[in-house]
């Protein structure tokens, strides 16, 4: 019996760490698109993603009694080349959980990918995807379909704009789940690569869109010229002695809200570097996570009611 007992303990236990945290595929077999249709297998070193095997996310989700119905989807950064999975990643969705935000740390396909047919789509079909999968199982998971956004660092940060920029939805596999909403409604971005143009960062630039880009393609991929009216609200983050990715990559990104009126939020801190993570950050840049919790509650995305 005591056997027994203990058996049905941990089938509990596991049970819940499988909902607190757990992966899911973004694509059924056969049908992601936009590959050559590869077997390839995740390469992961140094808490850092080199290839993406299987595109999905990590699943986060705060207790029950906890949760306030809202969600993130967090695209870690890397330069378009890797995925820093861990500070980038799953460090900020425990932060999220503990405001009652159910997160997904999402494993994106990298340009570089050799399955790719076309490089710099793969990225944002998968961000597409993983909105649409929140959104058809937003009832099931306690999430308010209408408070979902997109969270990104450095190059994370890029794809998490280009995701709230986007007009078209490049994910359609021709399911149910390809109906549903791409676009998020937030964007939180934190240190992020938003320009392909004179302040590019000229790695994420030649990951992204290859050594030899258009013009078109590097106008297209400049988000300060993607933004319109319908834009969703944002949180920008960076710090002054970012050597890494400038500044004024979230600064053009923010004139252009500003001249969209689309109500968004700028904080530019002396410190931090290219290095602004979820704590040991120095000065006023630690002061980032409270501004941010602060700013989703102004905006009622987080709200003490479901």
């Amino acid at each position: 019996m005591r056997l027994i007992y203990l058996f049905s303990t941990l089938l509990i236990l596991a049970a819940g760490s499988l909902r607190a945290q757990a992966f899911m595929p973004l694509w059924p077999a056969g049908k992601m698109p936009n590959t050559k249709g590869m077997r390839l297998t995740d390469s992961i070193a140094n808490e850092r993603i080199y290839r993406v095997g299987t595109p999905g996310m990590y699943t986060f989700f705060p207790s029950i009694q906890e949760n306030k119905g809202a969600a993130v989807v967090i695209c870690p950064g890397g330069g378009y080349e890797r995925l820093a999975y861990i500070i980038s990643g799953q460090q900020l969705a425990k932060w999220f959980n503990t405001m009652g935000i159910s997160a997904f740390v999402l494993n994106y396909r990298l340009p570089n990918s050799p399955d790719l047919i076309q490089r710099e789509l793969g990225p944002l079909q998968d961000a597409q995807r993983a909105m649409q999968v929140i959104r058809a199982n937003a009832q099931k998971w306690g999430i308010r379909p209408d408070k979902i956004g997109i969270q990104g660092t450095s190059a994370g940060g890029h794809l998490a704009a280009l995701l709230g920029t986007s007009t078209s939805n490049i994910a359609a596999i021709g399911d149910s789940i390809s109906r549903l909403p791409v676009r998020p409604d937030f964007m939180i971005l934190v240190s992020p690569v938003i320009t392909m143009g004179q302040y590019a960062h000229a790695g994420s630039r030649k990951n992204l869109l290859g050594p030899n880009p258009s013009a078109d393609q590097l106008k297209t991929y400049s988000l300060e010229n993607a933004v319109t009216a319908s834009t969703p609200p944002c949180f920008l983050v960076h710090a002054f002695n970012d050597t890494g990715v400038d500044q004024r990559n979230s600064l053009l990104f923010y004139q252009a809200l500003v001249d969209m009126k689309v109500s968004s939020s700028l904080h530019t801190f002396p410190q931090g570097a290219h290095a602004i993570a979820l704590r040991n950050n120095p000065g006023s840049t630690q002061q980032w996570v409270t501004l941010c919790e602060s700013w989703l509650r102004e905006m009622n995305f987080l709200t003490d009611t479901k």
